[in-house]
């Protein structure tokens, strides 16, 4: 839980308006629920210099999908998909995880394929929906604190 509140300062940290910062966490936290693995900093590099949105802040939501949250999120994005379509996830209970080699692969891609589109278009759907709701929580949270903030002293010349 350190790296969270470690993230937490960060972002009420980052220089630029509470929408602009809000708005890069919001698409890093859609970002964590992409479903192709392996590029996620990758895409929120090319998308915070191509939208012009800070760095850090897209990272932070970005890396919200690590080793510890990746099967909660993957799952939770699947089981959507699997609601959203109508499809039983009972195909996984037909994996033969006693196997070795091929047929284990076989028996695998077998289970799993009827969940491929759930996955893809759950994990989508709900990393809008997180991205959203990072967006407007943090949005919230970052007025709210510039609001309480003190002005800044004057300069004495």
């Amino acid at each position: 839980m350190r790296w969270l509140r470690r993230a937490g300062q960060i972002l009420l940290h980052v220089e630029d308006s509470p929408s602009r910062v809000a708005a890069a966490f919001g698409l890093g936290v859609f970002i964590a629920f992409f479903p192709i693995l392996g590029i996620h900093t990758g895409m929120a590099l090319v998308l915070a210099v191509f939208l012009r949105l800070n760095k850090v802040a897209i990272l932070v939501g970005a890396w919200t999908n690590n080793p510890w949250t990746i099967a909660p999120m993957y799952t939770a994005g699947t089981l959507l998909g699997a609601a959203l379509f109508g499809v039983s996830t009972g195909s996984l209970g037909t994996i033969d995880w006693s196997l070795q080699g091929r047929a284990f692969y076989e028996s695998l891609a077998s289970g799993l394929r009827p969940l491929v589109l759930p996955f893809v278009v759950g994990n989508l759907v709900l990393g809008a929906l997180a991205g959203l709701a990072s967006f407007l929580a943090l949005r919230w949270l970052l007025e709210r604190r510039k609001r309480s903030a003190p002005p800044p002293a004057a300069n004495p010349a």
